[in-house]
C-alpha cells in the first residue's frame, strides 16, 4: 500500500519536531497506522535545517499554499500558529479534499465552528490533539475514553508559562516582574507575554474543552479571562498560611443555569495534587459522573511533547482515510447535529469562595466595618489575619477568606470596602476552589 503523504505548513519548534518524530520512529509508526507515512512537500520561510532528519527527503518551499494545493498530499499538518493565514489555509485544504492536522488553539477556540461545518460538508477530519496541554492526551480522552460519562467539571493548568512563574513566587518568593523576565530568557514566554500571563492562551484551550465536554459550539468570547500579573509574593505567602497554593486554572462547570467558562487565578488546598503541579508542566482533571476524577498530567508544550500529538494525530487519520465519514469520532466528541444550545452563564452568577487582601490604617473598627460589608451582602468569613504593622507605619494588610458566594455579591461587598476611608487602595481578590 502507497505511504501517506504529509505536508507540514512550518517547520519551527513544533514541525520540526514533527518530521523528526515521523523520520526516527517511521518502523513503528508504519505498524501501528498499517501503513507508512512520509513528509513530501513543507513550507517554511526561515528554518534552521540543523537537527532535522530526512530534510534531504522533502521538497520545502516558502509557499504554503503550494503545499495545501499540491495534489499529492493526503494530509496537511498546520503548525504556523496565529489566526491568519492559517484559517484561510485550512479551509483551502478541506476545500481541496484533504485531511487537515493543527497545534492551532486560538484557529480552534476561534473558527472551530466554521472549520467543522466546512470539513463534516467535504467529508475529511480536522483533528487537534496539539492545541490543548501539547503532548497530554486530554482531547482523545474527552472524546473517546471518557466517552460513556456526563462530565460534571474540568479544572485544568494549561498554560506552562504562568504555571512556572507563580511556582517561582512560591519556592522562592521571587515577584512577578523578575520571574517574567527569566521565564522570557528560559524560551517559556515570548516577548510580547500578554498571552500567556493574561490568560488568552489558556481561555483559547478551555474553550475547546468546555466543548468537548458539554457537547457546546466553542464560544470563545463568552470565556471570561482574568491572568496573574496581579498576584503579588504576598498573596502567594498568605495563601500558604491558610493551607493553599494559588494556580492559574482554566474552570469550566456544569450548572443548572448554564456552563460555567472561566480562566483566573485561584486558590487551591495543598493538598490536591493539581496544587503540586508545578514548573511548565500542564495538568487537567476531569470530573465524570460514572469514572469519578480522573487526572491528565504532563508537558504542555516543547518541541517533542507536542510533536508526539501532533503525530498522535496523524496516525489517527491514517487510521480513518478508508472509514466512511458518518462512522468518525466527531470533531467535537458530539454527532454535529446534536450539539446543544445550553448557554455559557456570566461570570456574575458564578458561585465560589474568595481571598481578600487589602490595605486598611491600623485603627479600631476597621475589621468591624469590613465584615459589617460583608455581613450585609450576606458573605460569612472563614478565616481572617490581621498582620501588626512595622515600627512607625499605620496601614497593614488585612487578608480574609470567605465562604461560597455569588460574584455579583462580592462585586458589590468589594465596591463598598474599597469605598471605606480607613481601606487603601484596590482589594485584592483571588477564588478559591475546592475541586472536591
Amino acid at each position: 500500500m502507497d505511504p501517506v503523504r504529509v505536508g507540514l505548513l512550518g517547520l519551527g519548534t513544533v514541525g520540526g519536531g514533527a518530521l523528526n518524530v515521523l523520520v526516527r520512529n517511521a518502523a513503528e509508526i508504519a505498524r501501528r497506522a498499517g501503513r507508512g507515512i512520509v513528509v513530501a512537500h513543507a513550507a517554511a520561510r526561515e528554518y534552521d535545517a540543523d537537527g532535522l532528519e530526512g530534510l534531504d527527503q522533502v521538497e520545502v518551499c516558502d509557499d504554503a499554499f503550494a503545499v495545501v494545493d499540491n495534489p499529492k498530499v493526503d494530509i496537511v499538518v498546520e503548525l504556523i500558529g496565529g489566526y491568519s493565514p492559517a484559517r484561510e489555509l485550512v479551509l483551502r485544504a478541506i476545500d481541496n479534499g484533504k485531511h487537515v492536522v493543527t497545534a492551532n488553539k486560538a484557529l480552534i477556540a476561534l473558527h472551530g465552528n466554521e472549520i467543522f461545518a466546512a470539513a463534516q460538508a467535504k467529508g475529511v477530519t480536522v483533528a487537534f490533539e496539539a492545541a490543548v496541554a501539547g503532548g497530554i492526551p486530554i482531547i482523545k480522552a474527552l472524546r473517546e475514553g471518557l466517552a460513556a460519562n456526563h462530565i460534571d467539571w474540568i479544572a485544568g493548568i494549561i498554560n506552562g508559562t504562568g504555571n512556572f512563574i507563580l511556582t517561582e513566587m512560591k519556592d522562592k518568593g521571587r515577584d512577578f516582574v523578575e520571574v517574567l523576565a527569566e521565564a522570557q530568557a528560559l524560551g517559556y514566554a515570548e516577548a510580547d507575554p500578554t498571552f500567556d500571563v493574561e490568560g488568552i492562551d489558556a481561555a483559547h484551550k478551555l474553550t475547546i474543552l468546555a466543548s468537548l465536554a458539554f457537547g457546546i459550539p466553542l464560544q470563545f468570547d463568552k470565556c471570561y479571562t482574568e491572568g496573574i500579573s496581579r498576584i503579588e509574593p504576598q498573596d502567594v505567602a498568605y495563601a500558604e498560611q491558610f493551607g493553599y497554593r494559588i494556580k492559574h486554572l482554566g474552570v469550566t462547570r456544569r450548572t443548572d443555569k448554564g456552563i460555567e467558562l472561566r480562566v483566573h487565578p485561584t486558590l487551591i488546598p495543598h493538598s490536591r495534587l493539581i496544587a503540586n503541579v508545578n514548573g511548565v508542566m500542564n495538568a487537567v482533571l476531569v470530573q465524570g459522573d460514572a469514572v469519578g476524577p480522573t487526572l491528565y498530567y504532563g508537558a504542555g508544550a516543547g518541541s517533542l511533547p507536542t510533536a508526539s500529538a501532533v503525530v498522535a494525530d496523524i496516525i489517527d487519520v491514517t487510521r480513518t482515510l478508508t472509514t466512511d465519514p458518518e462512522n468518525r469520532v466527531p470533531h467535537l466528541a458530539f454527532q454535529p447535529g446534536e450539539l446543544s444550545d445550553l448557554s455559557v452563564v456570566s461570570v456574575d452568577e458564578v458561585k465560589t469562595a474568595y481571598y481578600l487582601r487589602m490595605t486598611a490604617v491600623d485603627r479600631p473598627g476597621v475589621v468591624a466595618a469590613v465584615a459589617g460589608i460583608l455581613a450585609d451582602a450576606d458573605i460569612s468569613i472563614e478565616a481572617i489575619q490581621q498582620k501588626q504593622p512595622p515600627e512607625g507605619e499605620t496601614e497593614v494588610p488585612l487578608v480574609m477568606l470567605t465562604h461560597r458566594v455569588r460574584e455579583r455579591q462580592m462585586n458589590a461587598a468589594i465596591e463598598k470596602i474599597e469605598s471605606l476611608d480607613a481601606v487603601a487602595g484596590a482589594v485584592t481578590r483571588i477564588r478559591v476552589e475546592q475541586l472536591k
